[in-house]
Protein backbone atom coordinates (compact mmCIF):
# COMPACT_ATOMS: atom_id res chain seq x y z
CA UNK A 1 0.00 0.00 0.00
CA UNK A 2 1.67 3.26 -0.83
CA UNK A 3 -1.21 5.55 1.95
CA UNK A 4 0.25 7.40 4.42
CA UNK A 5 -0.49 8.56 7.49
CA UNK A 6 -0.91 12.41 8.75
CA UNK A 7 0.67 13.74 11.75
CA UNK A 8 0.03 17.37 13.07
CA UNK A 9 2.55 18.99 15.43
CA UNK A 10 1.43 20.26 18.37
CA UNK A 11 4.11 21.63 21.23
CA UNK A 12 6.52 20.05 19.28
CA UNK A 13 4.96 16.57 19.45
CA UNK A 14 3.37 14.48 16.46
CA UNK A 15 -0.01 13.43 17.37
CA UNK A 16 -2.07 11.49 14.48
CA UNK A 17 -4.80 13.33 12.32
CA UNK A 18 -5.38 10.40 9.85
CA UNK A 19 -4.23 7.15 8.95
CA UNK A 20 -4.16 5.83 5.34
CA UNK A 21 -4.04 9.20 3.36
CA UNK A 22 -4.75 8.78 -0.11
CA UNK A 23 -5.02 12.17 -1.00
CA UNK A 24 -4.57 15.74 0.09
CA UNK A 25 -5.99 18.93 -2.18
CA UNK A 26 -5.41 22.33 -1.43
CA UNK A 27 -9.07 24.07 -0.41
CA UNK A 28 -8.13 28.25 -0.06
CA UNK A 29 -6.15 28.50 3.06
CA UNK A 30 -7.10 24.39 4.09
CA UNK A 31 -5.92 20.94 3.09
CA UNK A 32 -8.57 18.20 2.84
CA UNK A 33 -7.13 15.13 3.51
CA UNK A 34 -8.84 11.92 2.71
CA UNK A 35 -8.56 8.67 3.27
CA UNK A 36 -8.64 4.99 1.53
CA UNK A 37 -12.25 4.67 3.78
CA UNK A 38 -13.44 8.10 2.65
CA UNK A 39 -13.21 9.90 5.57
CA UNK A 40 -12.35 13.64 5.21
CA UNK A 41 -10.74 15.92 7.03
CA UNK A 42 -10.19 19.65 6.46
CA UNK A 43 -7.52 21.72 8.50
CA UNK A 44 -5.85 24.83 8.22
CA UNK A 45 -2.23 23.64 7.72
CA UNK A 46 0.49 23.59 5.91
CA UNK A 47 2.62 20.43 4.97
CA UNK A 48 5.98 20.79 7.23
CA UNK A 49 7.83 17.67 5.94
CA UNK A 50 6.64 14.44 3.44
CA UNK A 51 8.21 10.89 3.87
CA UNK A 52 6.57 8.37 1.57
CA UNK A 53 9.11 5.86 2.12
CA UNK A 54 8.44 6.21 5.53
CA UNK A 55 4.88 6.58 4.95
CA UNK A 56 4.68 10.10 7.18
CA UNK A 57 2.81 13.28 6.28
CA UNK A 58 4.05 15.94 8.88
CA UNK A 59 1.27 18.71 8.95
CA UNK A 60 1.95 22.24 10.98
CA UNK A 61 -1.13 23.90 12.36
CA UNK A 62 -1.58 27.58 10.96
CA UNK A 63 -4.47 28.62 13.63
Amino acid sequence: MCEASAYLIKDGKEELFLESVDLIEPEGDKLKLVNIFGEQKIIKAKIKRMSLVNHKILLESEE
